[in-house]
């Protein structure tokens, strides 16, 4: 039986006017491996706002009933991709790209302090480090829009006929020109579609 993948990215939010998210998951789209034969990858690429991940995930979960969830966000001073392993019950009064903000430090008022993401978060390790791309778990997805986002996946992947996995990656600034003699180097947009294939394929694997 065919499996579906939901794999979504963010648009630009400030400070943040380009977002490799987005050119990633079109990318990854249009892959063609062999492990993915029979899985539908339906891409999406969230707005940067508490409204659209709130509007568009619910949409997006009943009409194509995904097994699994792949996302992508930006986090801008991350040195290597960051397998998140976990939501945080908070949320930052920073206002969102269309300058929307939540008017309260919780997502769920008497929740949980953090909700697992139901993901096999060493085997995606592993699958990235395959590629040679730096990569590691991490326990703090932040208090902005990719959170939110996690903690609403994991709340849809714990609900009868939700998605089985839910997984999220932060994906670092990206080098957009050439890099000058003597600067670190910084990871490409190749690079993280390297690396995002391998995760995929992973996902794919497991569902």
């Amino acid at each position: 039986m065919a499996a579906t993948i939901l794999v979504t990215g963010f648009g630009p939010f400030p400070g943040a006017p380009f977002n490799p998210t987005g050119p990633l998951v079109e990318r990854l789209a249009r892959l063609r491996r062999p492990y993915l034969a029979n899985v539908k990858i339906v891409p999406h690429i969230f707005p940067t706002g508490y409204a659209a991940v709130d509007r568009d995930l619910p949409r997006l979960l009943a009409k194509h009933k995904p097994d699994a969830l792949l996302m992508f966000g930006l986090a801008p001073r991350a040195r290597a991709l960051r397998i998140e392993t976990r939501a945080r019950n908070t949320v930052s009064l920073l206002p969102d790209a269309t300058a929307a903000s939540l008017s309260r430090h919780t997502i769920a008022a008497g929740g949980s302090a953090a909700i697992a993401l139901p993901a096999p978060v060493h085997r995606l390790l592993a699958a990235f480090r395959t590629t040679g791309v730096p990569a590691a778990l991490s326990r703090d997805a932040g208090r902005y829009l990719c959170n939110y986002l996690c903690w609403r996946a994991a709340e849809a992947a714990g609900k009868k006929g939700g998605p089985r996995l839910a997984a999220f990656v932060h994906v670092p600034k990206i080098a957009r020109t050439a890099r000058r003699p003597g600067k670190r180097r910084k990871l490409t947009l190749g690079d993280l579609t390297r690396a995002g294939a391998a995760v995929l394929v992973a996902v794919a694997c497991h569902v």
